[in-house]
Order: structure tokens, then C-alpha cells, then sequence
């Protein structure tokens, strides 16, 4: 028997264009991943020092699968249950196709479709993913911050956040992680000014 499988924006029907915008924007993540409606983050002190990325990132090597592993909990990823996963397309255009899948409690397969772009040189750490119509692209708001915080040199780990902190996912290129890897990861992340108790593991497949 296969699993059913929705293809959906994980989004509530909206009053305006506006307000489409401003979820997709957040539902960056998936990097996630994985879009849908948005409430308002939980807040949180600032931070001291501004979110630091990764130095360069290799796009080529970043494309392909990657599995969530953690994140912080969201309003837009409530139904997610378990295996939740992101792949990443590089386009013919120089852009990147970003499907983000989870199975929620029922067994049903969901996914988002979205769109990535880079922000600065070929090789720049900070991406804007949208998963909103292409009409609404000219709107600033509907593309959200997808920034590479810290990444292995194997690109099999890695942290992806925004610059506020609100938002955090923790990906890798299998269901499980090599715990010690995983443990020096969160030390660096804590160091980032991260509050790792907000941190919930995500349920993959073994």
C-alpha cells in the first residue's frame, strides 16, 4: 500500500495578498523547511552579537536531501509527526527548487514547493526561500531569510537559522546523527546566543 500524499502550501486561506506574504516569508525554513500559515515567534532577549554565518557555501554540494533532526517548534509544521525532510534543486536559472516533505499522525504525506534564491556572491551562506505564488515574488515580504549557520566540511550537518533567532532547524543527510558530532554542534549553536532547551528532536525513520 503506498501513503497518500497531499501536495498543499500548508497554508489557511488568506484575506489578501499581504497576509500571504507574510507566511510564506517565515515559512522558509527547510528548509526545511517547512512552510506554512505563521504566528508570531515566541520571544526571546536579544541576543548580544548579530547572527554569524557560515564563511561560503558551496551550492552545488548543499543540493539534494537533507533530513530535520531538530528545530525549534512552530506554528507552520504543528501537523508534522515524523520524517521530515528537505530536497533541494539547483535550476537551470541559477535558483533552487526546495520540496519540503513530512508525514503527519494519520500516515498522510505532505509537502510544500518553494523557491530559493542567493543573496550576494555564488558562494554567499544567506538564501531567500518563498513558497508563495510566483505573482506575489515582487513582494518583499514573501521571501524569508534561509541562512547557513554552521555546516560540517562533509555538508552532512547542518544548522540553519534567520537573523532574529526565532527560527532553527538542524538537518542532516541521513535520519540519525552521530551523537558526539551532534552534542559539539549544540555547543556552537549555544555559543551563537541559541536557547537550546526551546530545541525539540524530530522523529525519522531508523
Amino acid at each position: 500500500m503506498t501513503t497518500p500524499t497531499t501536495t498543499l502550501l500548508f497554508s489557511a486561506p488568506s484575506a489578501t495578498p499581504a497576509s500571504v506574504g507574510h507566511r510564506a516569508a517565515r515559512g522558509a525554513a527547510i528548509a526545511l523547511a517547512l512552510c506554512a500559515p505563521l504566528a508570531a515567534p515566541a520571544q526571546s532577549a536579544a541576543p548580544a552579537a548579530p547572527l554569524q554565518t557560515i564563511e561560503r557555501l558551496d551550492v552545488a554540494r548543499y543540493m539534494g536531501t537533507w533530513h530535520e533532526i531538530a528545530k525549534y517548534p512552530n506554528v507552520f509544521q504543528r501537523k508534522c509527526a515524523a520524517d521530515t525532510r528537505a530536497q533541494y534543486r539547483l535550476r537551470e536559472d541559477g535558483q533552487l527548487d526546495v520540496i519540503n516533505r513530512c508525514r503527519q499522525a494519520n500516515g498522510e504525506t505532505v509537502e510544500a514547493i518553494g523557491l530559493a534564491r542567493q543573496i550576494g556572491a555564488a558562494d554567499s551562506p544567506r538564501l531567500e526561500v518563498r513558497f508563495a505564488p510566483a505573482w506575489l515574488s515582487w513582494l518583499p515580504l514573501v521571501w524569508g531569510n534561509y541562512w547557513v549557520i554552521d555546516l560540517d566540511p562533509a555538508y552532512q550537518l547542518v544548522a540553519v537559522s534567520e537573523p532574529s533567532r526565532d527560527y532553527l532547524w538542524v538537518l542532516s543527510r541521513t535520519p540519525t546523527v552521530d551523537a558526539a558530532a551532534y552534542q559539539a554542534l549544540l555547543g556552537r549553536l549555544q555559543a551563537q546566543g541559541f536557547d537550546l532547551s526551546r530545541l525539540e528532536r524530530t522523529a525519522q525513520p531508523r
